[in-house]
C-alpha cells in the first residue's frame, strides 16, 4: 500500500481528525483509481470489526465523506457524514433524518448510505455517488467524481492518557520516583542542543508543571548564539518550597556547528563524565581538565531540536550530534532526543497538543530528528514548552510529564542492567544538596 498516496491534504485530515471522538491515525485501505471503482472491492476492504471513514472527492473541490464506528449492517448511532474545506470540517450527526441521522447498509443490494447526506451504491457495475440530491457518475456525460477512498481509524501510534487523572499519576510517578538502581540517589540528566532548541524552557516548563503555575525565570533568552553560558544544574521540586525530586536537570553551552562555536565535543563528554564542577564557564580555548566527581556525573544525555529546525539541520551539527551519539553510547549512558516546538509546525496540535501523535507532518519530524542523532524514532519525544502562556494547561502537562517518565525509564532500564551499587555511590551526595553556595534557587 506504501505506492498508493492519499489525496487528503494536511489540512484536511487536519480537519477531519478533529471531528473523530479521540485522537487518531488514518490507515489508507482502499482508493478507487487504483483499486478499481467497484462496491464489491470496496466492501472487501472493510473487515468484521473496526472503525472507518469513507471519502468521496467531487471534481468541483469538495470533499466529502462518512465516519463507522463499526462495519456491521446494524444502525451506527455514532455514524456521522462531513464535509471537509480549506477551513473547517463540518460533522452531520446522528440527529435529523433530512442531513445525517443514521447509518444504514445493505451490502446485499450493494450500497453503504450516511443518512440523506451521502449514498455510495452500484451502477453499471461501478460505483455511483448521491450527496444532497445530486448524483455523480464515474463515466458517462454526468458530473464525474475524482475518487473514493476507504481509511482504517487506528488508534494514534503512541498513546497517553489526556485527562486529569492521567496528568496526575504523571505527577505522582515523577515525585515518588527513586531511580532503581540503588548506587544511584539522584538522576542527573544534561540537556544538550543548537541554540534555540529550547533546553531552557523545557526545564522552566517542567517546573511550571510541578508548580501549576508559567514560572518567569531569567535563564529564559532568545539570543542567537544561546542564552545559557555556564553549567547550571537545577532541582525539580514537588512543589513551591517543597522537597526536591530525585531528578536534576542540567543546562549548559548551546551546541555551535562544528568545533569552533559553540560547546566543544570535548567539553560535553567532559560534563557527563563528571569533569565540570556546578557553574562552570565554558570557553573554547580553555577545554575542561577537572578531576571527575561522582557527583557531577551525567546519568542521561538528551538531544533537544526544534521541529521547526530540524529538517534543515546543518551537515556540521549532524555530523556533532552523531558523534556525540556515538561516544555516550560507548560510555553505556542512555540517550533520548526531545523534539520541541511541536505546535509551531502542525496546526491541529497547535490548537491541542493530544493530537501530536496523530499528525503526519510531526511523524515526519519526529523521523528525521531520529535520523540526525542517530536513534531509533521510539527514542524522540515532542513537546511543548511554555512559552506565551500564563497558566499551565493539562495536555501541554501531560506531554511534558510524559517525556520526563521516559527518561526516568531510560535511566532505570540502562542503569539496572549496567551498573551495580557499591556502598560510596550509595552514600553519595550531590553537592548542590550539601551546604554549599550553588544550591539551586528555590521559588
Amino acid at each position: 500500500m506504501a505506492s498508493v498516496m492519499s489525496a487528503l491534504g494536511l489540512k484536511q485530515e487536519t480537519h477531519l481528525l478533529k471531528l473523530l471522538p479521540e485522537p487518531a491515525q488514518l490507515h489508507l485501505l482502499y482508493k478507487g483509481s487504483h483499486h478499481g471503482f467497484y462496491m464489491h472491492t470496496l466492501r472487501s476492504k472493510f473487515d468484521k470489526e473496526g472503525r472507518f471513514v469513507v471519502i468521496v472527492y467531487f471534481k468541483s473541490g469538495d470533499v466529502k465523506g462518512g465516519y463507522l464506528s463499526k462495519s456491521s449492517e446494524s444502525e451506527d448511532q455514532d455514524a456521522f457524514a462531513f464535509e471537509i474545506n480549506h477551513q473547517e470540517g463540518t460533522p452531520f450527526p446522528v440527529l435529523d433524518d433530512s442531513k445525517a441521522t443514521h447509518f444504514s447498509t445493505s451490502w446485499s443490494n450493494g450500497y453503504l448510505k450516511f443518512g440523506k447526506c451521502l449514498k455510495l451504491y452500484t451502477e453499471n457495475r461501478e460505483i455511483c455517488v448521491k450527496s444532497f440530491d445530486m448524483i455523480y457518475h464515474q463515466s458517462g456525460t454526468e458530473p464525474r467524481y475524482l475518487d473514493v477512498e476507504l481509511y482504517r481509524v487506528g488508534s494514534a501510534w503512541r498513546e497517553l492518557s489526556w485527562t486529569e487523572e492521567g496528568r496526575g499519576s504523571l505527577r505522582k510517578n515523577l515525585v515518588s520516583f527513586k531511580p532503581a538502581c540503588q548506587s544511584l540517589n539522584r538522576v542527573r540528566v544534561l540537556l544538550m542542543g543548537p541554540p534555540g532548541s529550547g533546553k531552557s524552557s523545557f526545564i522552566n516548563s517542567v517546573r511550571s508543571v510541578m508548580f501549576g503555575r508559567v514560572l518567569l525565570l531569567p535563564f529564559i533568552g532568545t539570543a542567537t548564539k544561546g542564552f545559557i553560558k555556564k553549567l547550571k544544574s537545577y532541582d525539580i521540586r514537588s512543589e513551591r518550597g517543597g522537597k526536591p525530586t530525585s531528578l536534576t536537570l542540567c543546562d549548559v553551552l548551546a551546541l555551535g556547528d562544528g568545533e569552533t562555536t559553540g560547546l566543544t565535543l570535548t567539553d560535553a563528554l567532559a560534563v557527563i563524565k563528571g569533569h565540570a564542577p556546578e557553574g562552570h564557564d565554558f570557553q573554547s580555548d580553555a577545554p575542561i581538565k577537572a578531576d571527575p566527581s561522582i557527583n557531577y556525573q551525567i546519568h542521561c544525555a538528551v538531544f533537544v531540536l526544534n521541529a521547526c529546525q530540524v529538517m534543515s539541520t546543518s551537515e556540521d551539527l549532524t555530523e556533532t550530534l552523531r558523534t556525540l551519539q556515538a561516544e555516550i553510547a560507548d560510555l553505556d549512558i542512555p540517550q533520548v532526543v526531545l523534539l520541541t516546538h511541536v505546535d509551531k509546525v502542525c496546526h491541529t496540535v497547535q490548537e491541542d497538543v493530544k493530537f501530536v501523535y496523530s499528525s503526519r507532518i510531526l511523524q515526519e519530524k519526529m523521523q528525521k530528528a531520529a535520523e540526525v542523532v542517530g536513534l531509533p524514532v521510539s527514542y524522540v519525544l515532542p513537546v511543548k514548552n511554555y512559552s506565551s502562556e500564563l497558566s499551565v494547561s493539562c495536555n501541554t502537562d501531560i506531554l511534558l510529564l510524559s517525556a520526563v517518565h521516559h527518561i526516568l525509564q531510560a535511566v532505570d532500564d540502562t542503569y539496572e542492567e549496567n551498573h551495580h551499587p557499591t556502598p560510596a555511590d550509595a552514600s553519595a551526595e550531590p553537592p548542590h544538596l550539601q551546604n554549599s553556595t550553588t544550591s539551586p534557587v528555590t521559588f
